[in-house]
């Protein structure tokens, strides 16, 4: 039997996520009551602009008061799609502190502060939910943390930012340089005016820092992420990830140890086999690649980021947060039992590929493999190209960790015949 009294839900926030939740919460009433067993009433949107036209939005119930609306009493649940760290972090532990659950797309927020927002909606017997967190309408949190809670996961590798993968895909299938895909993403919306938490990594960190304490059920916060962009990769490396018939994506890859003791969780860019399926995610898609025990190899793929795609994430919180409430219970909240060490950069083991630029003579090549050996590095291939006095060496290791490979460079930048170091980029996905 449906229940009659509607769920109140305050909606923080009406940009371009905020209007699509608040359409389809209208446009979708019917079947969101049915789904759930009672209706739900968009309570209050709070704005920073209050005279801006807002199609489909009572105006009455706009408001500029957010703490206001949080701290009404009557609010079942606190929809927080205004980003940043605040004021969301305290509108949050105040809709918590008033009765209220909370469904959040807030990455950079749950990355920081993940932990402390647990507790606090534990204290006050609430929900938090934020599928729409990370890679916007694709299933992700909820299987990792409820379908896949049975099993042990390894390894996360996925590509989990559209505006990066949109470049590199253009500078792959077109041949454009960085600058000029760049331009047209942006002139496509897909990259912001400054693109830096895109081009640099930091929202992909974010997401993996989710990613990782899910998965591994420890807690990984956004210093805990390495964190390298992607706006250094050039044409030539997209040509010698061809030779190797590889491809380049900027890749958030969270994993166990080989002996389970620690993980780690990374964001950079790195060449991926053209035979991994990661490989053919094209312009600004996400895609996320799961290893576990059990279920071995898993695929999610779709939609990373855009109002509708991310509200269909949001809406599906919600209904499950609405069933939750009327039910008396709370669902999944913060596993993080085992407690994992997170290890730095330098225990990660991977492949590299390394470009070199020296002198055209004798011995060079000799020289340069000496010293991968005294680092303990093997060398996997090499090839080597010369003319006029100049040649260029193209390194591919066998599996090393990044503290080897680090000192292995050292040492290479003191010889006299390495002129530089073109290029280094890890290789993944194998």
């Amino acid at each position: 039997m449906m229940r009659t009294r509607p769920l109140k839900v305050a909606l923080l926030g009406c940009g371009v996520v905020g209007s699509e939740v608040a359409r389809i919460m209208t446009t979708h009433a019917a079947d969101l009551a049915a789904r759930i067993g009672a209706p739900v009433e968009l309570a209050g949107v709070a704005v920073r602009r209050p005279d801006k036209v807002r199609a489909g939005i009572d105006p009455s119930l706009v408001t500029t008061d957010a703490t206001a609306l949080v701290k009404r009493g009557d609010i079942d649940v606190v929809v927080e799609v205004i980003g940043g760290i605040e004021p969301a972090r305290t509108l949050i532990t105040t809709a918590f502190e008033y009765g209220a659950s909370v469904v959040s797309a807030n990455k950079a927020l749950l990355a920081q502060d993940g932990a402390a927002l647990h507790a606090a909606a534990e204290d006050h017997d609430a929900d938090l939910y934020y599928e729409a967190a990370v890679a916007g309408a694709i299933p992700l949190i909820r299987p990792l943390r409820e379908s896949l809670a049975g099993d042990k996961v390894n390894r996360v590798l996925g590509i989990v930012n559209g505006t990066t993968n949109f470049i590199l895909d253009k500078m792959d299938t077109t041949g454009a340089g960085y600058q000029e895909a760049l331009d047209e993403a942006t002139a496509l919306g897909y990259a912001e005016a400054d693109p830096t938490a895109d081009v640099e990594g930091f929202d992909a960190a974010a997401k993996a820092a989710i990613l990782a304490g899910i998965a591994f059920h420890t807690r990984v916060r956004l210093d805990d992420v390495y964190r390298e962009g992607m706006s250094e990769v050039t044409s030539a490396d997209f040509a010698s990830a061809r030779e190797m018939g590889c491809t380049i994506k900027l890749l958030a890859i969270c994993e166990r140890a080989a002996d389970g003791a620690s993980v780690t969780a990374r964001v950079h860019p790195a060449m991926i086999p053209l035979t991994h399926p990661l490989s053919s995610v094209r312009g600004a898609y996400n895609a996320v690649f799961v290893e576990s025990d059990a279920s071995g190899q898993l695929m999610f793929y779709g939609p990373g980021a855009g109002g509708a795609p991310t509200a269909s994430a949001v809406l599906g919180d919600l209904v499950a947060v609405c069933r939750n409430r009327l039910d008396g219970a709370t669902g999944p909240g913060e596993s993080a039992y085992a407690a994992l060490p997170v290890s730095g950069m330098g225990e990660v083991v991977t492949r590299y590929h390394i470009s070199l630029d020296v002198a055209d003579k004798p011995g060079v090549l000799a020289q340069v493999a000496t010293v991968f050996a005294e680092h303990g590095v093997s060398i996997d291939t090499v090839r080597q190209q010369g003319k006029d006095g100049e040649a260029s060496l193209v390194v591919v290791t066998h599996r090393a960790s990044d503290a080897a490979l680090s000192g292995t460079v050292e040492t290479l930048r003191k010889l006299d015949t390495v002129r530089g170091v073109a290029s280094i980029m890890r290789v993944e996905g194998e």
